[in-house]
C-alpha cells in the first residue's frame, strides 16, 4: 500500500503536462483594438504640428540662403556690399547653400508667400520680399553695365544675374516670374518688380522654341522634345500674368500648353504622365518620373486657381487635373510617400514629388475641385510622410537631385538624393500651407472613425 503523500505527488506529475500546454489568455478580449505598427503617424496633423514643420524649414533656409552681395574687385578679390542703395561697379551674389535666382528658388518664394498667408506669420513674407527686392535692385544696377560674356558657366551666370537680365530658357524664366508676380500682386514693391516680370514673360511668350502648333519645346537631348517639367516652367507664369494684366491671351496660352502637352504625354491607362516626348520617336517610351508628374499637377492647380470660371478651356483643364489626381492616388506608397518612378514600387521613395502631389491635391479639396472623402486621406497621409523627411535642422531629406531626360529605367532608379537638392523646399512650404487651410476649417473636417481617417462631408450618418 502506497503512502498518501506519494499518491498526491504522482497525481500532480500526471497533470503537469496538461497545465503546461494551456495557451496564455489573449492580451485583449477584442483583437481589433490592437494598435497597428504604422511607419508614418496616421491621424491627421494638427495646425500646431504643421506650423512647427514649416517653422523648421524657415529657420534653416534663413541661414542657408542669406542675401550676400559682393563687389568684384578683380578675379580673386571680393568685397561685401552692405548697402544696396549704394551699388557701384560690377557686383554679384556670393555663393550660399542655394542659388536664390534658380527655378527651384522661385518655387520657394511662392511657398513662402503662401505660408505667410496661411500662418499669418510675417517672417515668411519677409524672406521672399527681402530676396526679391535684392534681386530686382542688383539687376537694375547691372543693367547699366556691359552684359556678361555669353560663355559664363551656369551657376556663375546665375550669381551675376544673367538669368534675370537675359533669360535663355524656361528654367531661367518661368518659376521666378511666378514668384515675382505673386509677390507684386501681394503688394511687395510692384513697381520695382514689374520690369523683371515683363522681361521674364517676354522669353516665355516669344523667346522659347515651340513646335508648329505652339507647344513649348526644347531641342535637347533631341530636336523637337517636350519635357513635362516645362508645364510648371511656363503655365503658372502665364496664368499669373493673365491675373495681373487681365489679358486673355495669357490664359489662352496656358490652357493650350496643358491640353497639348497632355495629348502627347498623358497615359490614360495609368493616369500618369511620361517624362519626355520626342516628336520623331516611335514608339514613345513612358517613364513616369515622380517630380515631373509633380510639376504637371502643380501647374494645373496653379492655372485653375486663377483661370476665369467662364474661360472656354476651363472644363477641359479641370477634367485633366482630376484624371491625373486619380492616377496619382492609386500609386501612393504604403508609407504615404510616392516612388521615384511612380508605377515601380522597387524604386525609392522621393520627397519633392510627394510634397508636390500633397499640395496640388489638397488645393483641389480646398477649392472644391476634388471630393474630400476620396482625397482627404491621400493628402493627410502624404503630408505626415513628408514631415518625416524634414530633419531637426529643417533640411528636407531624400530629394532627387536635378534630373535630365532619359529613356531607360536605370537612369531614374539611381539618381542621387541630397538635402542640398533645392527642389523640395518650396513644395514642402506649399504643401504645409495648403494643409493648414484644410485643417483650419477652410476645407473639409477630418476624424478617425473605426481606426481610419475620414474626411467630411460624409454621406453616412449614425
Amino acid at each position: 500500500m502506497q503512502h498518501p503523500a506519494r499518491l498526491l505527488l504522482l497525481a500532480a506529475l500526471a497533470t503537469a503536462p496538461a497545465l503546461a500546454q494551456t495557451p496564455p489568455p489573449p492580451p485583449s478580449s477584442n483583437p481589433n483594438r490592437l494598435a497597428p505598427a504604422y511607419p508614418t503617424p496616421y491621424p491627421p496633423a494638427s495646425v500646431d504640428e504643421i506650423k512647427a514643420v514649416l517653422g523648421r524649414v524657415l529657420g534653416y533656409l534663413g541661414t542657408a540662403s542669406p542675401i550676400k552681395v559682393v563687389k568684384i574687385i578683380d578675379r580673386d578679390k571680393r568685397e561685401p556690399v552692405t548697402d544696396l542703395t549704394k551699388l557701384e561697379g560690377n557686383v554679384a551674389f556670393d555663393r550660399t547653400d542655394f542659388l536664390i535666382t534658380s527655378y527651384e528658388w522661385g518655387v520657394t518664394y511662392s511657398g513662402m508667400l503662401l505660408a505667410a498667408e496661411a500662418t499669418g506669420d510675417a517672417r515668411y513674407r519677409e524672406y521672399a520680399a527681402s530676396r526679391l527686392h535684392a534681386i530686382a535692385t542688383v539687376a537694375a544696377h547691372l543693367k547699366t553695365l556691359p552684359p556678361p560674356a555669353a560663355d559664363v558657366p551656369g551657376p556663375q551666370r546665375m550669381l551675376a544675374l544673367g538669368s534675370v537680365l537675359a533669360p535663355r530658357s524656361l528654367d531661367d524664366s518661368g518659376s521666378m516670374c511666378v514668384a515675382f508676380i505673386k509677390a507684386a500682386r501681394a503688394g511687395v514693391e510692384p513697381e520695382r518688380l514689374r520690369p523683371w516680370i515683363d522681361n521674364y514673360m517676354a522669353w516665355i511668350s516669344t523667346g522659347q522654341f515651340r513646335l508648329a502648333d505652339g507647344t513649348l519645346a526644347r531641342n535637347r537631348p533631341l530636336a523637337n522634345t517636350l519635357w513635362l517639367d516645362d508645364l510648371y516652367m511656363s503655365v503658372p507664369a502665364l496664368a499669373q500674368m493673365g491675373a495681373l494684366t487681365g489679358e486673355p491671351k495669357y490664359f489662352d496660352d496656358a490652357v493650350k500648353q496643358i491640353l497639348q502637352f497632355s495629348a502627347r504625354m498623358f497615359v490614360k491607362e495609368t493616369g500618369l504622365y511620361r517624362h519626355g516626348w520626342v516628336q520623331e520617336m516611335d514608339p514613345h517610351p513612358a517613364f513616369h518620373w515622380g517630380r515631373a508628374n509633380g510639376w504637371a499637377i502643380v501647374a494645373m492647380a496653379e492655372l485653375l486657381s486663377v483661370l476665369p470660371e467662364n474661360h472656354p478651356g476651363r472644363a477641359a483643364v479641370l477634367a485633366q487635373y482630376r484624371a491625373h489626381a486619380a492616377g496619382l492616388a492609386t500609386v501612393q506608397g504604403r508609407s504615404g510617400l510616392w516612388h521615384q518612378l511612380l508605377d515601380r514600387n522597387d524604386s525609392y521613395l522621393e520627397t519633392s514629388a510627394s510634397a508636390m502631389f500633397t499640395y496640388a491635391i489638397a488645393r483641389g479639396i480646398n477649392r472644391g475641385w476634388l471630393d474630400p472623402l476620396a482625397y482627404g486621406p491621400v493628402v493627410s497621409l502624404g503630408w505626415n510622410a513628408v514631415t518625416l523627411q524634414v530633419n531637426a535642422q529643417g533640411q528636407v531629406e531624400n530629394t532627387c537631385v536635378g534630373t535630365g531626360l532619359a529613356f531607360d529605367p536605370m537612369f531614374y532608379y539611381y539618381r542621387p538624393v541630397s538635402v542640398y537638392a533645392a527642389h523640395a523646399y518650396g513644395p514642402v512650404l506649399l504643401a504645409g500651407a495648403e494643409l493648414l487651410a484644410l485643417r483650419s476649417g477652410k476645407g473639409a473636417a477630418a476624424n478617425v472613425s473605426d481606426g481610419a481617417v475620414q474626411f467630411a462631408p460624409s454621406p453616412a450618418r449614425f
